[in-house]
């Protein structure tokens, strides 16, 4: 049940991150609090992640890199972003890293 709450938390963490862009600095209400509700959110599934799984390093690692990897790909996919290959290896180098972390403890 945790790696529901785990993805749930990363599915919020992006969401929140997505929403910083049109609340441009906090300046746009409506987006400014999806901001702060989708954080709430996902920092709250992590802590339910924690109950059943008890390396704090870990999950963050997931949560956070997993994050990050989707973020870049809808920068990519949806702001239109530069594709390089240092972009493209580095994410690969996330998912690698993230693989690593579960399947090798």
């Amino acid at each position: 049940m945790y790696w529901f709450y785990l993805a749930l938390g990363i599915i919020f963490e992006v969401l929140g991150t997505i929403c910083m862009k049109p609340a441009e600095g906090f300046t746009k209400l409506v987006p400014s609090i999806f901001v702060f509700v989708f954080y709430g959110l996902a920092l709250g599934a992590l802590v339910l992640v924690l109950k059943r799984m008890q390396e704090v390093s870990v999950v963050y690692a997931i949560w956070a890199s997993a994050g990050t990897a989707i973020i870049a790909i809808i920068g990519i996919l949806w702001y239109k972003e530069p594709v390089t290959p240092t972009k493209i290896v580095s994410l690969l180098l996330i998912v690698l890293g993230i693989l690593g972390l579960e399947l090798f403890d």
